[in-house]
């Protein structure tokens, strides 16, 4: 049935990420889209103002804010899950994009084809993986300040991959901003006039 679309987005608040872990700051999928289109827009800035190529850091952020839609009809599968061998990985991604068929389907038809995209990550792609990437790394910061040695295997492989990543904006974005995750309130100061 179409006109149901934004309902169904709204109870993204319902699923809960890294379901195998003991989490002491828990975190659903509409919390992650937020961070994850925050940090998007961010690279997005930083590709297009820093290292001058033509980027639009509002369509990375409005693509990160849909980047798991389909994790409300399927839940958020387990990483070690969803990629333990190729067939699962395979398998999963259609799962995913019958999802997102299903959702785009709850829209007016007039407005499928602006949604289309973002449901998909057509475009921005490498910026969207990059920022859910980085959520994840913060997660793990957080995690860990929060005294959960839970994620601290995760916090170390996450920060390997993120080492390991091409993107220009991310090396900026973990130069620059991440080390301020590692800081208190107090040790983040005021802010200044």
């Amino acid at each position: 049935m179409s006109d149901n679309f934004f309902a169904y987005i709204s109870r993204m608040r319902y699923i809960e990420r890294w379901s195998l872990m003991r989490n002491a700051l828990p975190e659903n999928i509409q919390e992650h889209s937020h961070m994850v289109a925050v940090i998007a827009h961010a690279l997005g800035v930083i590709r297009r103002d820093v290292f001058h190529t033509d980027c639009d850091p509002n369509a990375c952020a409005a693509a990160a804010l849909y980047h798991d839609a389909s994790e409300i009809l399927t839940g958020d599968l387990p990483t070690p899950i969803k990629y333990y061998n190729p067939a699962i990985k395979n398998a999963y991604k259609q799962v995913e994009q019958i999802a997102c068929q299903k959702l785009l389907a709850t829209l007016p038809a007039e407005l499928r084809p602006a949604f289309q995209p973002l449901l998909t990550e057509a475009e921005y792609r490498d910026i969207v993986k990059a920022a859910d990437k980085l959520s994840a790394y913060i997660k793990c910061i957080e995690e860990r300040r929060a005294g959960n040695d839970e994620f601290l295997s995760a916090e170390k492989q996450t920060r390997a991959v993120l080492e390991q990543n091409p993107l220009p904006e991310v090396r900026y974005f973990m130069a620059h901003f991440i080390p301020a995750f590692e800081l208190t309130l107090d040790e983040l100061g005021t802010i200044e006039e």
